[in-house]
């Protein structure tokens, strides 16, 4: 048997006959993504890795299982990328929600982005494409009104549903300073809120009554589901190296999204509210874990500039239209202005 033949360089994106690896293939994002490359006549080849085959029609696309928990996978994804030539990858293996498994979710997330970047060291595909989350800036007082690539994630948080995905970035960027020719775009999703996503956000604001912290009022911003496969899709067609925040049109108060959404506010002292959130969590009752009281208490709020510029992504729904298509209603003018920031 002869040497083992290691390409000079990344595969670059043959503009005619693209071929691409979506792991996440499940996730809102990957399936979606997935309907769309199936209608786009450029890319030759799709492989959707996941644990399941996602419920969408395949025709082109091939599903490869895969479980990026598995300590020898890496391996196994390196010579599938190698023998599928593939010259993008898209990584959307990510928990939308929280879960009470917590060493599992940071197995797949953390160690998981581990082994499939292993594999790309090994494949040199010419684009990698990470779904990341604005959620990894942290609920912080000491955050300016809105947060640009350039401010720090929030290392320090101990939830730990934003520490994998902050780990899971840390490992990206370690891995785009060494391999230059590799272009690695970072997108960070505001929340998602739409008629078919499911995740944190529309899970909460799925309940009949809502907590608000006493003395806290904090602007929050959605990014409107079809607008987040917009953006997935031109990180995907084109070269953009680095962070992208990826945001929706306008920010509205907490108070004012729950009066948009008819839900009850139930205002309790922080104190009091940590404390019953941590024992509902405890007994699996709630969903969100108590340190998720600290985005109803503090900013959280990416700014979209960059994007604009560099992607030339602009989102096509307000926050307003964002909420009315999460609630199933058409458009209404609820006389409530969107506070949004001029785009320089």
């Amino acid at each position: 048997m002869g040497e083992e033949l290691i390409p000079s360089g990344p595969r670059r994106p043959n503009p005619e006959a693209r071929r691409i690896a979506v792991t996440g293939a499940c996730s809102f994002l990957g399936r979606r993504l997935l309907e769309r490359l199936e209608e786009d006549r450029r890319y030759e080849t799709i492989l959707a890795l996941d644990i399941r085959q996602p419920d969408v029609a395949l025709d082109k696309t091939r599903f490869h299982r895969i479980d990026l928990t598995v300590p020898a996978v890496d391996a196994l994804l390196a010579q599938l990328l190698e023998e599928e030539q593939i010259d993008t990858v898209v990584h959307a293996a990510f928990l939308s929600y929280p879960t009470h498994a917590t060493s599992w979710a940071h197995e797949l997330e953390d160690v998981g982005t581990m082994h499939l970047l292993n594999a790309c060291r090994r494949a040199r595909p010419g684009r990698f494409v990470l779904c990341s989350n604005t959620m990894v800036y942290g609920a912080s007082p000491a955050n300016p009104n809105f947060l640009g690539e350039e401010h720090p994630m929030a290392t320090w948080s101990r939830v730990r549903f934003v520490r994998d995905k902050i780990n899971a970035e840390l490992q990206t960027m370690a891995f785009a300073d060494e391999h230059r020719d590799t272009v690695v775009s970072r997108l960070r999703f505001a929340p998602m809120l739409g008629p078919t996503v499911a995740n944190l956000f529309t899970r909460f604001f799925s309940r009949p009554v809502a907590p608000v912290m006493m003395g806290y009022d904090p602007l929050l911003q959605f990014l409107h589901e079809s607008d987040a496969v917009d953006a997935l899709q031109l990180a995907v067609d084109g070269d953009y190296p680095g962070a992208f925040n990826i945001v929706g049109k306008g920010v509205l108060p907490y108070t004012t999204i729950l009066a948009l959404m008819g839900k009850v506010p139930l205002p309790m002292p922080h104190s009091l509210a940590r404390g019953l959130s941590r024992a509902l969590w405890a007994t699996q009752v709630l969903d969100s874990p108590p340190h998720f009281l600290n985005y109803l208490r503090y900013l959280c709020v990416a700014d979209g500039k960059k994007a604009r510029a560099v992607m030339g992504f602009t989102p096509q729904n307000g926050i307003k239209r964002t909420v009315n298509d999460f609630l199933g209603v058409g458009p209404m003018d609820t006389g409530l202005p969107d506070i949004t920031r001029a785009q320089g």
